[in-house]
């Protein structure tokens, strides 16, 4: 299957992240997902219940926002949209109209995301990879997945989901390397104010020291 534009594929599935030179977060023996926002009362989903619900298996790449894709990936876990139907829609607020959705991982990255991408039928909140649940590198013990989105949108650790109703503060919106706001791979959708094209050499020249460091922090942390 062909990439997007601009990918290339590397062997296994590295760790990887300008954060992750930290090792991975500890778990909480009894971790959960808060949902807050725009709710008549917030919800708070344990990954015990997550398991419980209906599964969706998907085989899908990964595509980094700095030029690397690890590819035929097998997730597993269950559908955001059907969280987002079943469990939040039942509590929006009266004429609340959710245009944005903010997913936080327990190491602290906040991604950002449109509600339509977030409710793409490919998007899911994961606890398994390649037939095992996640470990500590991959964001264990559950994290999101969005394959139509670079990787930076994928949040590891997923602890906290937000609805909002407009678009939140970007802290980083005039920063070298801010993100484009919906990350599409097959846009190449890479940097929010230059084209993809323009950004794929500079971004590649950090692969390998942001591996390096990512790798280091992977030694350094304890699995689980």
């Amino acid at each position: 299957m062909a990439l997007p534009p601009g990918q290339r594929a590397v062997t296994g599935f590295p760790r990887f992240g300008t954060h992750l030179h930290h090792p991975p977060p500890p778990v909480p023996a009894d971790p959960v997902i808060t949902m807050v926002g725009a709710l008549s009362k917030d919800v708070t989903l344990s990954v015990a219940d997550l398991a419980l619900l209906p599964r969706q298996e998907l085989a899908a790449d990964f595509h980094c926002v700095a030029g690397w894709s690890a590819t035929g990936l097998r997730w597993e876990g269950v559908k955001f949209g059907a969280v987002y139907r079943n469990r939040v829609e039942p509590l929006l607020t009266p004429d609340a109209a959710v245009s944005h959705v903010v997913f936080e991982g327990l190491d602290g990255h906040r991604s950002v995301v449109w509600l339509e991408d977030a409710l793409a039928d490919d998007v899911l909140i994961a606890d398994r990879l390649d037939g095992r649940p996640l470990d500590s590198d991959h964001g264990a013990p559950v994290r999101l997945v969005s394959p139509s989105q670079y990787g930076f949108v994928s949040t590891k650790h997923l602890c906290r989901v937000e609805f909002h109703t407009s678009r939140p503060p970007d802290p980083d919106r005039w920063s070298l390397i801010a993100a484009h706001q919906r990350a599409r791979v097959w846009q190449e959708e890479r940097h929010r104010h230059l084209s993809g094209r323009v950004v794929r050499p500079v971004y590649r020249t950090l692969i390998r020291p942001i591996r390096a460091l990512s790798a280091r922090g992977s030694r350094t942390g304890t699995r689980g």
